[in-house]
């Protein structure tokens, strides 16, 4: 039997791209007596009725899957976060990082709009990209607008499913648009009143651009850990979790345990004093969570 990959889900069918065709397929009933949703982003096996019409007769197993936005098989995520209009936010992008990075994702932080900073707003643009470049994240600075940056952004995309996330009204439609000036995805301008875009995405769809694939999402519309257990948030934050190698308990959760390498690393500037700080905040938040049952 054929295989491909779903690229679209939309009212109950899933529309599975097969050597360049789409083919428009239903799920099996069994799917759901087994609890399986296909998911954007699956490769499966399809049962053709016709030249575009069929069913979707198995799942191959997943390497990674979100939840909101349900898609599987990511290989990157693209943080689009704007340099002003909204805010450059380190808690927002943090949180972001951290839930990217427990799902084994990687990381392409882009900051759009910097044809509309000022000098000052420019410089701690450039400050912040050093410090999340010196920790092992790649940092685009585009604007699409004057479309500077947007190409550097074209080798990341290539042979890879991407998912553009990031809060409303930062340009994730723009930039696309740029990508694929064909697509002419809605934007709106932000509302003033609301400080927030107004734009929004209904559902997730892989969009081709190049030879890559990338997700315009809805966004992350849950960015809360309810996952991610305490001594797990150490390998969230990767210039942390080096330095924990060398704390002297080997749980160490870095508050108020002796000799613990990540404090003396934020005392020596090494860790930067407002990481730190998300991930004591990050790390009472999940502490604070209702448990599970």
């Amino acid at each position: 039997m054929p295989e491909g990959k779903i690229v679209k889900a939309l009212s109950g069918f899933y529309y599975v791209l097969h050597n360049g065709e789409m083919i428009q397929c239903r799920g099996r009933g069994v799917f759901r007596k087994n609890k399986i949703t296909p998911l954007v982003g699956d490769e499966v096996v399809f049962q053709a009725e016709n030249d575009r019409e069929g069913y979707i007769m198995e799942v191959k197993e997943r390497k990674n899957e979100l939840v909101r936005p349900p898609i599987a098989n990511v290989d990157q995520a693209i943080l689009v976060f704007s340099a002003v209009e909204p805010e450059f936010s380190t808690v927002l992008l943090d949180r972001f990082l951290v839930l990217v990075e427990y799902n084994r994702i990687q990381p392409l932080i882009c900051v759009t709009k910097m044809d509309l900073t000022n000098e000052q707003e420019k410089q701690a643009i450039l400050e912040y990209a050093d410090q999340y470049r010196s920790i092992g994240y790649e940092v685009l600075l585009t604007s699409s607008e004057t479309e500077a940056g947007i190409e550097a952004l074209n080798p990341h995309v290539e042979d890879k499913i991407s998912v553009f996330a990031g809060q409303s009204g930062v340009g994730k439609s723009s930039l696309l648009n740029v990508l694929r000036p064909d697509l002419e995805l809605k934007t709106n301008d932000i509302s003033s009143h609301l400080g927030r875009g107004k734009h929004t995405t209904r559902h997730v769809e892989l969009i081709s651009i190049g030879n890559g694939l990338i997700a315009d999402t809805p966004g992350f519309s849950s960015l809360e850990f309810t996952t991610i257990e305490a001594e797990e948030l150490t390998h969230c934050f990767p210039e942390m979790a080096r330095e924990s190698e060398n704390c002297k308990f080997r749980a160490c959760l870095h508050i108020s345990e002796p000799k613990c390498a990540v404090k003396a690393a934020v005392e020596a500037q090494t860790i930067t004093q407002y990481r730190y700080q998300h991930y004591v905040d990050f790390l009472q938040e999940i502490k604070d969570r209702k448990p599970r049952y």
